[in-house]
């Protein structure tokens, strides 16, 4: 594996779990929001497609490591908004 590939599976891999980690907590600990197992899990599943995605090229302008990351945090907001309004 080259290093270049392995810093962008980091960067997507720690977007989404740290995503998924600041859902459990605010649910859990904090009880700020009640979210089930499930929807928790929601930015890890963002990380599968982007592992599942990178069977070889070529890769559309905006399939970018950046842009995966951001997609892994904007479901984490998207789940804590919707259990919010719930």
């Amino acid at each position: 594996m080259e290093i270049e590939r392995a810093r962008d599976d980091l960067v997507v891999a720690a977007s989404a779990g740290g995503a998924t980690i600041a859902i459990a907590l605010l649910s859990g600990v904090a009880g700020v929001v009640d979210v089930s197992t499930l929807p928790t899990l929601a930015p890890l599943v963002v990380y599968a497609g982007y592992l599942f995605s990178r069977k070889g090229g070529p890769y559309g302008s905006l399939d970018r490591p950046r842009n995966w990351a951001a997609v892994a945090v904007l479901v984490g907001v998207i789940v804590v908004a919707a259990a919010s309004v719930v």
